[in-house]
């Protein structure tokens, strides 16, 4: 990914800012049917998040590096902090945990977990819980014996990760899940 006159180039795929904010614009109102009224932008800042909503000033910010996985997908990506932005508007469940979240999200085909970037480090260890089987996955080492499963309260167990053991979109911990 580099920049060309404020223009990021990815791959294939190179936009503006000004690009981008029209094409949020235009996804807004086709696939919720509601209007994009604030600012959307790239933050080459970002390091491996997709995109970022603010809840202060409402604007969105993408991360230019996915442009590299196409248009479909950082569409996809779009849809996601879109959801946040039209649901934390209308007063209802706008978090990831939240079920208004998760059935919107799913309605308009937004992806959940952004992908992983090439050259992104692997978790190293997996954390799932005893008693329900959730599964998270670390980058580092952990005390396991001082937490307990964010959802149910049982106990975890740390192991190492196996490579079969990573599906597409693991690899976050989100105990707001």
């Amino acid at each position: 990914m580099y920049v060309e006159n404020e223009r990021f180039v990815s791959g294939e795929m190179a936009l503006t800012d000004s690009e981008l904010q029209a094409w949020v614009e235009s996804l807004s109102l086709a696939c919720f049917g509601k209007p994009f009224l604030h600012e959307a932008r790239f933050n080459p800042r970002l390091k491996t998040t997709g995109g970022r909503y603010h809840l202060g000033d409402h604007r969105i910010e993408m991360n230019p590096k996915h442009l590299i996985h196409g248009r479909e997908v950082f569409g996809k990506i779009v849809l996601h902090e879109l959801c946040h932005y039209h649901l934390h508007l209308e007063g209802k469940g706008y978090r990831h945990r939240d079920r208004d979240f998760k059935q919107l999200l799913a309605a308009v085909g937004g992806l959940r977990y952004a992908p992983r970037l090439p050259g992104q480090t692997k978790p190293k260890y997996m954390v799932h819980c005893l008693a329900c089987g959730r599964r998270a996955f670390r980058q580092r080492q952990m005390q396991v014996d001082r937490y307990r499963c964010a959802q149910c309260g049982g106990r975890l167990k740390l192991e190492h990760v196996v490579a079969e053991q990573l599906n597409k979109g693991d690899g976050c911990l989100d105990d707001t899940e």
